[in-house]
């Protein structure tokens, strides 16, 4: 993750496509809009259904801040990525900031499943 780059759990609808050459591949830009609508492919998402392993737009704004925008462990602000401080394999919480971290790649990827 980068400073400046969020993802959003939301519901998109896709007005159009298009391919950009930058002089070594191609590349599919989407256009996309926001849409409040219920359900999409006939399907209703679920309204009382667990965010999952997914971290809350509202947990990662919490986060970010308390965090300062910077791995925890080395103070870096690059390919940063929110990390389950218990990881959601072994029961840790998605949806409480407490349990939620900002780790660089490096030190992510050293933590891996375990509790630190």
């Amino acid at each position: 993750m980068r400073q400046g780059i969020w993802t959003f759990v939301g519901l998109f609808r896709l007005v159009g496509a298009r391919f950009e050459n930058d002089a070594t591949r191609n590349i599919c830009v989407f256009e996309l809009s926001l849409t409040t609508e219920a359900r999409v492919g006939g399907a209703r998402p679920s309204q009382t259904s667990s965010p999952g392993r997914l971290v809350p737009t509202l947990v990662k704004v919490a986060v970010w801040k308390r965090d300062k925008g910077r791995c925890v462990r080395c103070g870096t602000s690059d390919d940063l990525h929110f990390d389950h401080i218990i990881p959601y394999s072994k029961g840790g919480s998605s949806t409480n900031p407490d349990n939620i971290q900002i780790l660089c790649e490096k030190h992510n990827i050293e933590k891996s499943g375990r509790i630190v």
